[in-house]
């Protein structure tokens, strides 16, 4: 910064006299003391008065900031899990290291130390505020995900799976399963298995607009999926067209799965896929979560079910 401000003129003024006058002279003529006069005396050098400009008064230490080996725990951590997201990031330096910063704490420090990479700024879009149902089962998104080829293998290679994807707004509790037919019929059995596994009755079902579960946009006959939730008297309620983030929560997760599940494993056939995709669905509804205030969907359902 090349400008010269009011402060640093009165200085350099000060230091004139001193080399004048000395200090104490210096110091009843501008009515300051005389630890001010050689403070800036020491500071001034080369004839340059920038160097009496204000400097950076961030303390160098600070008696709460990070010590070394907490640090350390940081960057191995990281170098070992470089995928993993914040909340499971500061829950396992929790577990291993008795870690006792907060999350918000955590992701300054990881942020210092460039762990996490730049995104493009976008045009931040302002949607209409949306109030979350707060009992379960009050609303269910249901959506698929075509699992990645480069997971199936053995007896699964060259064929197509897909995975369906239930999640309670309310709990954030999920329900998955694997069908190697994308059809109304899939969508209806997924359906029953759904009714089957939440603990509580389902109130309304939302999805898009695929012809795995409405022919709304192209007919007025009702698929088997729509029928089946009329007998159930299961509310019913397809997103706009063309907004998939009406259906953002299962979405998210369909992101997250990709993320923690599909990169690193592969299906040797479908019975392997269920067993697999059963084991991640246990972890995954027991993980907290930072919208349930760090608690897991199911923790979720007790402490609703006690109030």
């Amino acid at each position: 910064m090349n400008s010269i401000t009011q402060d640093m003129r009165f200085r350099l003024s000060v230091v004139l006299s001193y080399q004048r006058v000395g200090a104490t002279k210096t110091a009843i003529r501008y009515k300051v003391t005389r630890q001010f006069v050689y403070f800036w005396v020491r500071r001034y050098h080369n004839d340059d008065i920038h160097t009496l400009a204000d400097r950076s008064h961030r303390p160098l230490h600070h008696p709460k900031q990070h010590c070394d080996q907490e640090l350390k725990w940081i960057k191995d951590l990281r170098r070992r899990n470089p995928d993993m997201g914040l909340i499971d990031f500061w829950l396992r330096m929790k577990q291993l290291h008795g870690y006792s910063r907060s999350v918000s704490s955590l992701y300054r420090v990881m942020r210092s130390l460039g762990m996490f990479k730049n995104k493009k700024k976008r045009n931040k879009q302002v949607n209409k505020p949306y109030k979350t149902p707060s009992v379960p089962g009050e609303k269910v998104q249901i959506d698929v995900k075509y699992v990645p080829s480069a997971c199936l293998v053995g007896k699964l290679k060259g064929k197509k799976l897909y995975q369906y994807t239930a999640i309670d707004e309310a709990t954030r509790l999920r329900y998955l399963s694997f069908y190697e037919e994308h059809s109304t019929f899939s969508s209806t059995k997924f359906l029953m298995e759904c009714i089957q596994f939440f603990p509580f009755h389902i109130q309304c079902v939302q999805t898009d607009n695929g012809t795995e579960f409405t022919n709304r946009l192209r007919s007025e006959k009702k698929t088997l999926f729509e029928e089946t939730l009329q007998l159930n008297k299961i509310a019913y309620h397809p997103i706009r067209p063309a907004t998939p983030r009406h259906n953002g929560k299962v979405e998210r997760s369909h992101r997250e799965d990709q993320k923690r599940f599909y990169n690193k494993i592969t299906f040797y056939s479908i019975d392997d896929a269920q067993i697999q995709l059963k084991k991640y669905l246990k972890r995954s509804n027991n993980r907290p979560m930072r919208p349930l205030g760090y608690l897991s969907p199911n923790d979720t359902i007790v402490k609703l079910s006690n109030v």
